[in-house]
């Protein structure tokens, strides 16, 4: 079904982009402490019950729930265990650094990606490493001038944002042929065949977004 229905109007977006995350630890201690504390009330269980079920003494909980000491390996994963939990989540509320990428007008980095033809410049406007969102996302802009060869299909995993710069194509998704022209955006699965397919009006710049899991 479509996002929008003509009858009852537009969904409400599933995101909140203005909400304000919950507070993070800057000390790892602190955070694995305070999910422990928080992950073992929310399951109603007892200092007295969670040390049982881990092995370790109560003073030994309170420490480590309060921040006071590092639990070791082994005692985490006693905790994973105990909580029925992974043993990543015991991280969750520690505050990692959120990176950022700032590239200036006309110095993203140019690359050759596979697949690419004379004619067809692809520049990286920016990259992030592993994030804990476990999702990867590729900025390119790219320039095709009339020297240009005709493009190639691309075939790849993820979702691929499109928009339209300057000049006009045909644009191919899978069956569909899509005219673009300045201020024009495709959003689509990048798993069908897809790639410009009439170039028809020069230069021709466009935005591509790609977005693929980690």
């Amino acid at each position: 079904m479509s996002e929008v229905d003509e009858r009852q109007g537009p969904k409400p977006l599933r995101q909140d982009p203005h909400a304000v995350g919950e507070t993070r630890e800057k000390n790892l201690e602190l955070a694995i402490g305070r999910q422990i504390r928080e992950l073992r009330k929310r399951q109603r269980m007892t200092g007295t019950d969670l040390a049982a079920k881990t092995g370790i003494s109560v003073g030994a909980l309170s420490k480590i729930e309060n921040g006071l000491i590092s639990p070791s390996l082994n005692t985490l994963q006693a905790f994973s265990h105990a909580l029925g939990v992974p043993i990543v989540n015991l991280f969750s509320g520690y505050d990692q650094p959120r990176g950022a990428m700032h590239v200036k007008a006309g110095q993203g980095v140019e690359i050759e990606r596979q697949g690419s033809r004379a004619g067809h410049q692809y520049n990286l406007l920016g990259h992030i490493g592993a994030t804990d969102s476990g999702v990867v996302v590729e900025p390119y802009l790219l320039t095709l001038t009339s020297k240009s060869d005709v493009f190639p299909v691309f075939q790849h995993e993820g979702i691929e944002f499109i928009y339209m710069l300057e000049g006009q194509l045909d644009y191919r998704h899978g069956d569909q042929l899509y005219r673009l022209e300045p201020g024009d955006t495709l959003l689509f699965d990048a798993d069908a065949p897809h790639g410009p397919e009439m170039l028809l009006e020069f230069p021709i710049r466009y935005l591509s977004v790609i977005c693929y899991p980690q």
